[in-house]
Order: C-alpha cells, then sequence, then structure tokens
C-alpha cells in the first residue's frame, strides 16, 4: 500500500513538473522579443549588422552580406517548415518587385532545413530575389534568431533600421515592413 501510494505521488510530481514546463515555453513564446539585434532595433537604436558568407540556393556560389553595401536590405530568416514563412513568403516577392530598382535587395536565409525542401520552396512561391543556405543554422546566434521566421530591415550602411520578430501577415505588420523599407532607402 506504502509503494503504490510512493508510486501516486512520484507519479503527481513528474505531471506537475511537465506542466509547469509546458507554462514556462509557452509564456517564454508568449513574450519572445527576439534576440539582441531585435531589441536594439526596437530601441530605435541602428546596430551594425554582423555579416556573413553563406552558399546560395538560387544560383552557383556565395554571397556575403558586407558585398551588398550601399543597398538597403530586408533579409529574411525562414525555413520551408515554417508556417508563417510559407504566408509571408508571397508578401517579401512582391515587396522585392517593388523595391529592387530604387536599391533594395530582399534575401531570403534559409536555416534549419534540408536543401532540397528548401528549393522546392522557393520554387513554390515562385522567389526570385537571392536565397542562401544555412542548414545547421550556424549564422543563426550571430543575429539572436530566437525563431522562424524574423526579417532584418538594414540601411544603406548595413544597420539594423528595424526587426520583425514572427511573420509578417497583418496589414499592420506589412505596412511598417514598407515604412522601414522606405528609411533604409532613404539612409
Amino acid at each position: 500500500m506504502a509503494a503504490r501510494r510512493a508510486k501516486l505521488v512520484a507519479q503527481g510530481v513528474a505531471i506537475g513538473l511537465v506542466g509547469l514546463l509546458l507554462v514556462l515555453l509557452v509564456w517564454a513564446l508568449v513574450n519572445e522579443e527576439g534576440g539582441d539585434l531585435a531589441a536594439a532595433a526596437a530601441r530605435g537604436e541602428r546596430p551594425q549588422a554582423p555579416d556573413f558568407t553563406l552558399e546560395r540556393l538560387d544560383e552557383e556560389g556565395e554571397l556575403t552580406l558586407s558585398s551588398l553595401e550601399g543597398k538597403a536590405v530586408v533579409l529574411n530568416v525562414w525555413a520551408s517548415w515554417c508556417v508563417p514563412c510559407k504566408q509571408e513568403a508571397p508578401f517579401l516577392e512582391q515587396v522585392w518587385n517593388e523595391g529592387r530598382d530604387r536599391g533594395l535587395v530582399v534575401v531570403g536565409l534559409d536555416a534549419k532545413d534540408f536543401r532540397r525542401d528548401a528549393l522546392q520552396f522557393a520554387k513554390r512561391f515562385g522567389l526570385t530575389f537571392p536565397l542562401v543556405y544555412d542548414g545547421p543554422g550556424d549564422t543563426l546566434p550571430d543575429w539572436g534568431v530566437t525563431g522562424f521566421p524574423e526579417t532584418f530591415v538594414l540601411d544603406r550602411e548595413g544597420r539594423v533600421v528595424e526587426a520583425f520578430v514572427g511573420g509578417i501577415e497583418s496589414d499592420e505588420e506589412r505596412t511598417r515592413l514598407r515604412d522601414a523599407v522606405e528609411r533604409a532607402l532613404a539612409s
């Protein structure tokens, strides 16, 4: 009888701990503000974006972020399995088509993903902007990326003007991105 009671108590404690961990996870997700770059941009600072050199997905070769200096950049961190990434992809293609003649480059950074899945994603959504591949996600810590998608708007000097943590889905978020692009182009 005592052994059965001890087993039930241990099971109750285990269930309670799992419940507590779930509550903490949900709290962290709801209160997520992104990493240091996103937080700095939210405070109105313009931190320098970390440079990277990554293999291209859309063509042969590599792309180095610093090679785009002098252009405004929208860097979108995505993965093919990410539902909000699928929802915002057509909008990012539209932003690319509207701004590229004015010095805007949209760059899609696929991470924590399989190359084949990323290529299928790009084809499915008709993405024509430059795409780079970071399968293991080695660049994400430098950017403070905490989830998918995250989008960073960089000015012509490579400084983060604004950051978006999560999908850009609402009209308000889309307007905010377009406004950030205009600020970046004007710099």
